[in-house]
């Protein structure tokens, strides 16, 4: 059965760093591009970045510079490093194949909060 589990994320301040992680088992991870995605309050979920499965990447415009996605095709794991956060990334993290056709089951994301 297939599952994303996303962790990582927490209460972090306007310019500091997170880095969070989806392990990803039973989705033949390997194989598919991966992306993050996420959902802020009161807003429909949006792609944030995403990577082939060969390591090529892209990135929603308002992170780029400050985002870096990357996986772990051994250990089915997606990665994303978060620095200079602001208040705008404020938002649950959920990660996912990024085509929608092959798309799974949500996880349960992880909270990601920017606050002074």
């Amino acid at each position: 059965q297939v599952a994303f589990v996303e962790s990582g994320g927490g209460l972090v301040q306007p310019g500091g760093s997170l880095r969070l992680s989806c392990a990803a088992s039973g989705s033949s991870f390997s194989r598919f591009t991966m992306a993050w995605y996420r959902q802020a309050p009161g807003k429909q979920r949006e792609w944030v970045a995403d990577i082939t499965s060969g390591g090529v990447t892209s990135y929603r415009e308002p992170v780029k510079g400050r985002f870096t996605i990357s996986r772990d095709n051994a250990e089915e794991t997606l990665y994303l490093q978060m620095r200079d956060v602001q208040v705008q990334d404020t938002a649950v993290y959920f990660c996912n194949r990024e085509d929608l056709a092959v798309r799974l089951a949500w996880g349960q994301g992880t909270q990601v909060t920017v606050s002074a």
